[in-house]
């Protein structure tokens, strides 16, 4: 029996245009086993509603588009036996690259076609879902600058970055991770379900997707002349191995600062309050995984 596969397409993530995508999916999607609808978001939050909605009707939920549009499409499926596809279409791709999707869009298809499938852990921050990673501090800082550019991209992101970082003070979060307590300053403060921000940048390179836990990444203030070290470190998969990196692994995770301010949830930015809690849902979503996938 054939599977129902709705592909939800956001046309405007990560500013690539996605008219050719409806034509590969005919060309390389395998029909035997797939019967397709293809849609397209037209706002915020439009992809979430169609997932959600597809429960019950479908099989497979693909989201066509970047992390923002795989956050939105999970968030609609999570807690359901609906799973998610992904085809890539981003600027980042965290999660996509982390779980081994191809990011040439036919291959990405053809993975479709192989029906690879595994439960994965999410979470939740004040009861907004994420599945990558989420974080406070310069990242999120950055996220929102980001988010008011035109240009997307890892080249507009590192530029950014590097006009943003002189001006940047670090932050002090008192946090409780499985009621342990710790005070901790720091630069950035990620709660990482997998290992990398996207474009394969690795702030926790062995975290988990399957463990029933999130890392909590301290990047602690260092000098500016090691700015470029700290990024190559993540490029490197080798930012655990810093002086300057702590990584707590937790279930339950309470971070206090001393007022509301930006945080970013799977790269998207968000403004959230004082207190953030986070807790971690174990294999709660069904994903479609790539043949590199390992965990």
């Amino acid at each position: 029996m054939k599977k129902k596969a709705l592909f939800i397409i956001n046309p405007i993530s990560g500013g690539k245009k996605k008219d050719e995508v409806p034509g590969q999916i005919e060309k390389y999607l395998d029909k035997a086993l797939f019967e397709p609808t293809i849609a397209f978001t037209t706002g915020v939050a439009h992809a979430r509603k169609m997932a959600a909605d597809a429960v019950g009707k479908y099989d497979i939920v693909v989201a066509v588009g970047g992390d923002g549009t795989v956050n939105e499409t999970a968030s609609g499926l999570v807690g359901s036996n609906v799973t998610l596809g992904i085809i890539p279409c981003g600027s980042g791709n965290g999660l996509s690259r982390f779980l081994g999707v191809p990011m040439n869009i036919a291959e990405a298809i053809q993975t479709l076609n192989k029906l690879h499938i595994e439960a994965i852990d999410s979470a939740e921050a004040n009861g907004h879902p994420f599945f990558n990673i989420a974080g406070m501090g310069f990242d999120a800082h950055i996220g929102q600058v980001f988010a008011g550019g035109k240009k997307r991209g890892f080249f507009s992101y590192a530029k950014s970055s590097l006009a943003e970082i002189i001006n940047y003070r670090s932050h002090t979060y008192y946090l409780s991770i499985d009621g342990v307590s710790y005070t901790r300053k720091a630069f950035i403060l990620s709660i990482a379900n997998s290992s990398q921000y996207g474009n394969n940048a690795h702030i926790s390179p062995k975290a988990s997707v399957q463990d029933g836990s999130l890392d909590v990444c301290i990047v602690k203030p260092f000098p500016l002349y090691r700015f470029p070290e700290m990024v190559l470190r993540m490029f490197t998969k080798t930012a655990d191995g810093s002086k300057f990196v702590e990584i707590i692994k937790g279930q339950s995770i309470t971070v206090k600062r001393d007022e509301a301010g930006p945080m970013h949830l799977d790269g998207e930015p968000a403004k959230m309050e004082a207190k953030v809690d986070i807790t971690v849902k174990p294999a709660t979503l069904n994903v479609i995984v790539g043949d590199t996938f390992k965990n």
